[in-house]
This record gives C-alpha cells, structure tokens and sequence, in this order.
C-alpha cells in the first residue's frame, strides 16, 4: 500500500527543484497525491475502513496547508503544480 523506492524516485524526478531537492513543497505535495489517489483507490474496495478514513483526511489537510504556503510564496508554481497533479481547489 506504501510508496515504493521507484515510485517515489520518480515522483522526485518529475518535480524536483534541483538535484539533491526532496522536501519543496512541490515534491511533498507530489508524494502526498499520490498516497491519497491510492487511498482513494483503497476505499472503493473496503467501503466500512474508518480508521483509514481518518489517514485520509490528515494527508488531505497536510497537503492543504502545503498548498496554501506554496500558493503564498510562489504563484505561478502553485498553478503549475495544481495542473500537473490534476487537483483542484
């Protein structure tokens, strides 16, 4: 259920900052929709799961807040991001 090495490899890839970039807000963002799409995934199958619901729910408002800081610091890279990752607000 957790992220593998590969995966999250590549999520760093695809929207790091720089070379040695694992914690900007783009790429924890990145990880975080990641997890929830598989959450998401998780929930159609075991539609009575409440303890992971609430999992759920902390990693949404996580990304949340991310999203919000990022927004404030950097426009025109939140817009880019909430494109690429295919979320709305």
């Amino acid at each position: 259920m957790a992220l593998t090495t590969e995966q999250k490899k590549d999520i760093l890839k695809k929207h790091a900052t720089g070379s040695a970039d694992t914690g900007s807000p783009q790429v924890q963002v990145a990880l975080l929709t990641t997890r929830i799409n598989q959450l998401g995934d998780h929930f159609q199958k075991h539609v009575k799961d409440h303890h992971s619901r609430r999992g759920l729910l902390k990693l949404v408002g996580q990304r949340r807040r991310l999203l919000n800081y990022l927004e404030r610091k950097d426009a025109v890279a939140y817009k880019k991001l909430i494109t690429e990752l295919n979320i709305r607000k």
